[in-house]
């Protein structure tokens, strides 16, 4: 019955709304399989998925039907179908953006974000849209400076350092895409980058952390607790979760396998553990934000690549519950750990396997969404040339 806050702060800047873009199921879904409308094509090669959730804010912008888009993101939600589609696609700063208005899925992993076909653009609506609302108890933080004025900075002298465990997943990273992203930081040096290769262990946890969080913490705000959850002091959207509770008492069945396994899950792991794992997680995701902090106290920002394949071939949801969850969830190995973290993530366009975009990921400090956006340019203006 009301506008989230970042629509009426795009209205009140004078962007014109061309329609809504479809997402995944619930936005519960990596790949584009689970859309109610069926699976979103990738428009750079219709026979591959377009990644979700953002399936149809993604596919649109690569289809040039629109200049701007918004995404949620909780697991990559934003980047991956940035990647998969070859546009730009930012992960704010956990906090900087109002969710006010957005369907909620676990507080602690919320983030909404822009996307754009170039860096610009993005900067421009993240200027827009990261205005506190006083609606929203994580939407504290005020910008330090103006996005789009930020990209004319010299980023010369700039240190960037390239994680290594997110090149060399077993079995899953795509040895094209990890040369791709190598390459890329040997190209940032022409820049005045200095690039370096790092290791980060911790990374390689990041997902299993995300796993514990995302699925017991969904099942209570979403299914348990009327999708607005409860004990946070904020604008609680009371026809929202009445709406939604109503309709998933009678309709549960109509779930995407990924909603139903985390229904399931969730369930399980509350009765039977009494919230301890979720909790458990909770605190090794202090552990694994300060990993990251540590090593960009001696950095500006860290390379990866967004996902470690190219995207996933299109499929319809046939009935065969393991393939379903598998392209839902097979590509968030490096994405899901910022959403825990919290820090702000970009995915930029860096080359392409045959017809498929490969995307570049650059994680910054928090609250530093300025310097993140100024080497994404750098790396838009190299893959260009």
């Amino acid at each position: 019955e009301q506008d989230a806050s970042i629509v009426t702060l795009l209205l009140e800047a004078g962007a014109t709304i061309a329609g809504k873009a479809s997402c995944e199921n619930l936005c519960l879904s990596g790949g584009s399989h689970t859309n109610d409308f069926g699976t979103v094509l990738n428009p750079r090669n219709p026979k591959f998925s377009s990644g979700g959730s953002s399936s149809g804010s993604a596919a649109l912008l690569a289809s040039e039907e629109v200049d701007i888009a918004i995404g949620g993101d909780q697991g990559g939600s934003i980047r991956i179908p940035s990647s998969w589609c070859g546009v730009v696609g930012l992960k704010p700063s956990h906090g900087l953006v109002p969710y006010t208005g957005a369907f909620p899925i676990e507080q602690s992993l919320d983030h909404l974000g822009p996307m754009a076909r170039n860096v610009a653009d993005v900067a421009l609506t993240l200027d827009v849209i990261s205005v506190p609302d006083g609606l929203d108890p994580r939407n504290k933080h005020t910008r330090k400076k103006y996005f789009l004025n930020a990209l004319n900075d010299d980023v010369s002298g700039l240190r960037v350092g390239l994680v290594a465990e997110s090149l060399a997943w077993p079995g899953i990273s795509d040895p094209d895409v990890s040369s791709a992203i190598k390459k890329l930081a040997k190209d940032m040096k022409s820049t005045g980058i200095h690039t370096e290769e790092i290791s980060i262990p911790e990374h390689k946890y990041g997902m299993h952390i995300w796993n514990a969080i995302a699925i017991e913490g969904a099942y209570s705000q979403m299914f348990r607790n009327q999708v607005n959850g409860k004990n946070w002091k904020g604008l609680y959207d009371t026809n929202l979760g009445n709406f939604f509770s109503q309709g998933l008492e009678k309709n549960m069945d109509q779930l995407s396998d990924t909603g139903k396994l985390i229904f399931l899950m969730g369930t399980y792991m509350t009765q039977k553990y009494n919230g301890k794992h979720y909790a458990s997680a909770q605190n090794q995701a202090i552990w694994l934000a300060t990993a990251f902090n540590e090593k960009l106290s001696h950095f500006d920002a860290l390379l990866m690549p967004t996902t470690p394949t190219c995207a996933f071939p299109a499929i319809n949801n046939n009935f065969n519950i393991k393939e379903n969850v598998q392209n839902a969830l097979g590509m968030i190995h490096n994405t899901a750990t910022f959403d825990v973290t919290g820090h702000p993530a970009l995915s930029v366009p860096c080359g392409t396997k045959g017809d498929l975009p490969i995307g570049a990921m650059i994680i910054g400090n928090h609250q530093s969404d300025d310097i993140v956006l100024k080497v994404g340019k750098a790396i838009e203006k190299i893959c260009l040339r």
